[in-house]
């Protein structure tokens, strides 16, 4: 057996400790909450997390009650790392729910104040649905279904079905949800949303959790426009995970993007320029291949495609326009980041991928033989960068040869199936790739 303990504290005495907490998530089951716990202390002692600290040393200096376990699970969660919550709120809750132990996990209980089951099993939810463990949610909520309360606990169970493609139960579940205030129908609301597009997406049958493009319609309502060629069995299922972008790549997204709007039957009169440098350099290319005006991206503006890289580096300032959706706009991102997703979805990506450099970026060349090669970013005005776009081989990569084909007609025909339910809508941020299964957490 692996000593991650040791491994653990030599990545904090290097300085690392992304690279402990990295060392914990590997380690899964291997150590139980009593080893765990204490290493989770210097970890959170080591980036300054002292609710997290002081919660993992509580879990040591008195054991054995929920108390204890859920404030624990409940510092986890908050501070960005649920599957060190999940074993601790799923003890919690068998402690809340079943009779007084006599002896804690740890040894011999001292009891502290706990949460009602009916908070661990909230929370727990929301660490499983964190860790993008959708169906396992669905188990746990169903099998306490007498305590469940209408809010929030049935709300998860109906969102963590939609996010596991079990879009009967989802269904099912939000029509028995009552009424709720303003932010709870805005909920509902997204939930129904999605079933609506799903009902379109599936009209031959429900999607299969392979479909990333049905998938990506029904979570978002966006349009993605291409499908990664590479390692589709492997785990990737049409996603990128790091992702060398090419001149090549950018023109094909585009020729993509066009084929969506013809098949939807949009006709922008104008493309919006985002002031970063690599929406402006890829709007300018838009502009100049489809023959549209090209200006400055203003808010509210009817009729009019405006052009994102990556919207992630996109200025926050400009998010809350970007979120809402004047007349006949369309918003357009090349690169979506599936693990970290923007603050809004777009109508249309050209691809999926985890990390990306830019054609223009900076880059390290890996040559057989050869020590490594610096090269510098592209300092040629975006003009002349958008023209090496529109000059380039608009054809698709053709890949590993192991994905599915991914020709211009299928693409149109599903934006013709769908286009009824596209552009309705905010443009919501969506925290989870949904039940297309990724090697992300493998």
């Amino acid at each position: 057996m692996t000593d991650r303990p040791a491994k653990v504290r030599e990545a904090l005495s290097s300085g690392d400790p992304a690279a402990a907490m990295r060392e914990l998530r590997r380690g899964g089951d291997e150590l139980g909450l009593a080893e765990a716990a204490p290493l989770v202390a210097e970890i959170a002692d080591a980036v300054g997390f002292e609710d997290l600290a002081r919660a993992a040393r509580a879990l040591g200096d008195a054991p054995g009650g929920a108390g204890a376990l859920y404030a624990y699970g409940y510092a986890c969660v908050g501070r960005g790392v649920p599957f060190l919550a999940v074993p601790a709120l799923t003890e919690a809750l068998r402690l809340a729910v079943g009779p007084p132990p006599s002896r804690g996990l740890f040894g011999r209980a001292r009891r502290q104040p706990a949460p009602e089951p009916q908070v661990i099993l909230a929370e727990l939810a929301v660490a499983l649905e964190d860790e993008e463990r959708h169906a396992e949610a669905v188990d746990v909520l169903e099998r306490h279904q007498g305590i469940l309360r209408d809010w929030p606990d049935r709300y998860l169970l109906a969102h963590n079905a939609v996010m596991s493609g079990d879009l009967g139960r989802a269904r099912r579940t939000l029509d028995a949800l009552p009424p709720g205030g303003p932010d709870r129908q805005s909920a509902a609301d997204r939930l129904r949303r999605a079933l609506d597009r799903a009902a379109v997406a599936g009209r031959t049958g429900p999607p299969g959790l392979q479909d990333l493009r049905a998938w990506h319609f029904i979570l978002t309502g966006g349009l993605l426009g291409t499908l990664s060629p590479y390692g589709f069995a492997a785990g990737m299922t049409g996603r990128y995970a790091y992702l060398g972008d090419s001149y090549e790549q950018c023109r094909h997204g585009l020729d993509r993007l066009r084929l969506i709007l013809d098949a939807a039957g949009q006709r922008p009169r104008s493309v919006s320029l985002l002031p970063d440098r690599g929406s402006r350099v890829l709007g300018l290319a838009a502009a100049r291949l489809s023959g549209l005006p090209a200006e400055p991206y203003r808010p509210g503006t009817p009729d009019t495609l405006v052009v994102a890289y990556d919207l992630n580096g996109v200025d926050e300032a400009l998010v809350p326009g970007l979120r809402a959706r004047a007349a006949g706009e369309v918003l357009y991102e090349h690169v979506t980041c599936w693990t970290s997703p923007p603050p809004v979805s777009a109508d249309v990506s050209t691809l999926l991928a985890q990390f990306v450099r830019a054609p223009w970026d900076a880059a390290t060349r890996y040559l057989p033989g050869d020590d490594p090669v610096e090269e510098p970013a592209d300092p040629r005005p975006a003009e002349e960068l958008a023209a090496d776009i529109c000059a380039a081989d608009p054809g698709p990569d053709t890949g590993d040869g192991d994905t599915p084909p991914d020709p211009d007609e299928a693409l149109a025909a599903f934006v013709r199936a769908v286009r009824g339910r596209w552009l309705t809508g905010p443009r919501d941020q969506v925290r989870s790739s949904g039940p297309v299964r990724s090697s992300r957490f493998d």
